[in-house]
């Protein structure tokens, strides 16, 4: 018996063409669920879908925007005229925006409409995505919604402001919207995250690989923090996501959970 089966659930994966998200999503399905890659990207989403269809999954495109609440609506309703509940909701979308880094600048420099793109992305595209497909947990007295937080939410991590403001905040809204679903609507809905460490994704590759696949600076400093002495694979995420999503985790809301190699629990001394 499988503690972390998922079968028969529905789940959604915002950005889950993604690196983490796409991997998190083959996870998904590899433990039974239906899975709804959402996103803009429409050849990406449907790419994904394809490759989890050919690896006997049940899956589908929804064609939304994370920060466009009518967009959000449309896709829950096409979802739910489809499959007929939401469990899951996995809120992958997100990263960092290359204006909106201040590496080898001042923060003062940082344009604020950059700052303003990376807070958004983040942070609504969280919060936005939760209030629609929550609506329908709620609805049901039953469902998870799984927010993707950050080591940056916790700590100063250079460079980084907008991204780490916005993360702190996945964090905040995961505990409150955790206590809010639990006292309105009982303990059949929950909200968790997880806190990935560090993982070579599309978003920071070229911050932590040079030209020659060799690692930057900043990557061997990063290493050099993490006491298990690498970057994380984006399949060492897939286990915390399934128990945390699964009836397993029935007794478990409002937490983040790192996923890290270590890195929040190190000094650096």
């Amino acid at each position: 018996m499988n503690a972390f089966s998922l079968d028969g659930k529905v789940a959604v994966v915002t950005g889950g063409y993604g690196v983490l998200g796409g991997s998190i999503a083959s996870g998904l399905a590899a433990a039974g669920a239906r899975v709804a890659i959402l996103g803009r990207r429409r050849d990406a989403a449907e790419g994904k879908v394809e490759a989890l269809k050919s690896a006997g999954a049940h899956a589908r495109a929804l064609i939304a925007d994370v920060i466009d609440e009518a967009q959000l609506a449309a896709a829950r309703e096409e979802l739910l005229g489809e499959w007929g509940r939401i469990d899951i909701l996995v809120n992958a979308a997100g990263g960092n925006v290359a204006r909106a880094r201040s590496d080898d600048r001042p923060v003062f420099d940082v344009p604020t409409d950059a700052f303003e793109d990376v807070v958004r992305l983040n942070l609504q595209g969280t919060v936005r995505p939760s209030m629609c497909f929550g609506d329908a947990m709620r609805r049901q007295r039953s469902g998870v919604i799984l927010n993707i937080s950050s080591m940056a939410a916790d700590r100063a991590i250079t460079g980084t402001m907008g991204y780490a403001i916005a993360k702190a905040g996945v964090d905040s809204f995961t505990r409150w919207m955790a206590v809010e679903m639990a006292r309105r609507y009982g303990d059949g809905v929950r909200v968790n995250a997880i806190a990935p460490g560090f993982f070579i994704a599309d978003q920071n590759r070229a911050v932590l690989l040079n030209a020659d696949g060799s690692f930057t600076t900043r990557a061997l400093t990063i290493i050099a923090h993490t006491p298990m002495g690498r970057f994380g694979r984006p399949d060492e995420l897939n286990a915390a996501v399934q128990y945390l999503c699964s009836d397993s985790a029935s007794f478990v809301t409002g937490v983040v959970l790192p996923v890290d190699g270590g890195f929040s629990a190190f000094s650096g001394v």
